[in-house]
C-alpha cells in the first residue's frame, strides 16, 4: 500500500529540519499509533518497519517511550506471523 500526503513546500522543509526524513517519520509515527492502539502486534510492528529483531523493535518502542505491552493477544499473533513465515519458507525451499 502506498500512502501520499501532499505538504506546502515550507512546511515539508520546516518538517524536515526537525524530523529529517519525514517519510520515514510519518511511517514509524503510524507503527507506534497502531502499536499502542492494539491494532498491530510487536511482530507486525517489526516488519511494517523492516526491523530484523525483537531486540530492535525494543530499542524502538523504548526510545520512543512507548511501554512494554505484550498481551496474550500479542502472542497469538506472533505466533500466527511465526506460522506464516515457516510455510512460506519451506514452499521457497
Amino acid at each position: 500500500m502506498y500512502v501520499t500526503i501532499e505538504l506546502p513546500d515550507d512546511i515539508e522543509r520546516r518538517l524536515e529540519s526537525q524530523w529529517g526524513n519525514v517519510t520515514r517519520h510519518a511511517l514509524e509515527t503510524l507503527a507506534i499509533e497502531g502499536y499502542r492502539s492494539r491494532a498491530l502486534s510487536r511482530a507486525e510492528l517489526r516488519r511494517m518497519l523492516g526491523l530484523e529483531t525483537r531486540a530492535q523493535v525494543d530499542e524502538f518502542l523504548s526510545r520512543h517511550g512507548v511501554p512494554f505491552d505484550y498481551t496474550v493477544e500479542d502472542f497469538e499473533r506472533d505466533a500466527e506471523t511465526s506460522r506464516y513465515l515457516r510455510e512460506a519458507h519451506s514452499k521457497e525451499s
